[in-house]
């Protein structure tokens, strides 16, 4: 019969001294002070299954903090089932009792029913708890993207400089042909010592500014042109 709690905790589960263990180790207490989310893992791995007989599995407390060690240390799950059988701080964080070892097949057909509308509540409740003690509003997400390899150069501040002194005198370029009393910008480019050519760089960079303000108030009127193919 599944069932939400691990029974006992055994004698030996114990948490590093390292860095991890420690973090492994705060993380296990906001877990156990939101025990609410645990009903929602419960009534995933239920549904659809008869849980009032057959084997027992893993606990609603266990497969929760199994997905926590799996996403916190980036493991696939022939890794994560590797650590949770070698070291002693995984086995304490998931609450795997004496002599239980999941396989990969296992924390997978585990973890794998957790809904997205669960993970969702759960992340509502981890929010309500940071909200309540002070650690986080809310009220900004960070978004991590794949990096993907390209042929863009990277972002220095010489190439940010002459990109921008670049493409605004090409704009200034064809907005002087719409009106003669715009202002004219230069181009400056050396291959001379790193630190001159820098402050050359600079100088010329201000120089641009200045004369695309200038040329604001005169190009104005021009604002239907499409200068898109420029």
């Amino acid at each position: 019969m599944r069932q939400k709690q691990t029974r006992q905790m055994s004698l030996f589960s114990v948490t590093a001294r390292h860095d991890i263990g420690q973090e492994l180790k705060e993380i296990s207490k906001v877990l156990d002070d939101t025990p609410q989310m645990l009903d929602l893992v419960y009534n995933d791995l239920i549904r659809n299954r008869r849980h009032e007989t057959g084997r027992e599995g893993m606990t609603a407390k266990q497969v929760p903090r199994s997905c926590v060690l799996k996403q916190f240390r980036c493991l696939s799950y022939e890794e994560l089932a590797f650590h949770l059988e070698d070291s002693n701080s995984f086995r304490a964080f998931a609450r795997l009792e004496m002599g239980q070892y999941p396989s990969s097949s296992t924390l997978q057909e585990n973890i794998k029913p957790i809904s997205e509308e669960s993970w969702e509540a759960i992340h509502i409740c981890l929010m309500r708890y940071a909200q309540r003690f002070g650690i986080e509003n809310g009220r900004e997400v960070r978004i991590d993207s794949t990096a993907v390899e390209t042929d863009v150069h990277d972002p220095t501040d010489a190439s940010l400089l002459w990109d921008g002194i670049r493409i605004i005198t090409r704009y200034l370029e064809a907005g002087h042909t719409l009106d003669p009393r715009s202002a004219r910008g230069g181009q400056c480019q050396k291959d001379a010592d790193r630190v001159s050519a820098y402050r050359d760089m600079v100088h010329y960079a201000c120089k641009v500014v200045g004369y695309t303000k200038d040329a604001i108030p005169a190009l104005e009127r021009y604002q239907a042109v499409d200068l898109g193919g420029i």
